[in-house]
């Protein structure tokens, strides 16, 4: 990433990227299946925030993503969704 990245892009994604795990942690630790829920949520927002602030960094020529990057990132999404479906599906017996 260039000098000039250092505290916009960059620093955008490693909020993102640290913030994700945060969220699950931090829903875990809740009283409430709903408060858990709603922070996977916004788990799943930071990680799509991640994703597209990795494909613009891609696009702007600033670096090239791995591809085991982006696998882990899309498998990480379908975790914190499936954690998602399987909260919810408590609730529904």
């Amino acid at each position: 990433m260039p000098e000039s990245e250092k505290f916009g892009l960059t620093n955008q994604m490693k909020r993102a990227a640290v913030s994700i795990p945060s969220n699950i942690a931090e829903g875990a630790a809740r009283d409430s299946d709903q408060e858990f829920i709603h922070l996977l949520y916004y788990s799943l927002g930071s990680a799509a925030e991640l994703e597209i602030e990795l494909i613009i960094s891609q696009e702007l020529g600033f670096l090239e993503i791995p591809g085991d990057v982006d696998e882990h990132l899309q498998k990480t999404k379908q975790i914190i969704l499936g954690l998602i479906r399987y909260i919810k599906s408590k609730k529904s017996r």
